[in-house]
């Protein structure tokens, strides 16, 4: 496949791009350059290869999943400017 200049604008024009002419002239083998490489990948024989979403194999670091108050109840009600019944306590807003 093959660039050439009215391409070019047209690619520019869909792209809301604005371009001149002498920029336009000087995409056109940068575009060439672009559609080769990816004409050369197209040659790999990919036919063996899985797919992948990374270069390295991640593995995620799970913990169990365990449900507890923390244990630091009294150490975060320290900072309460009034608590009770072990809760912070907040003035009444609705009456």
């Amino acid at each position: 496949m093959s660039v050439d200049k009215e391409t070019v604008k047209k690619i520019a024009n869909l792209s809301r791009i604005a371009i001149s002419e002498s920029e336009a002239d000087a995409l056109v083998p940068e575009l060439n350059n672009i559609l080769g490489w990816v004409e050369q990948l197209s040659e790999v024989d990919t036919k063996d290869v899985e797919p992948m979403t990374a270069v390295i194999a991640n593995k995620l670091r799970l913990r169990a999943d365990e449900v507890t108050d923390g244990s630091k109840r009294d150490k975060i009600l320290a900072n309460a400017p009034v608590e009770e019944h072990g809760f912070f306590a907040v003035p009444k807003v609705i009456e």
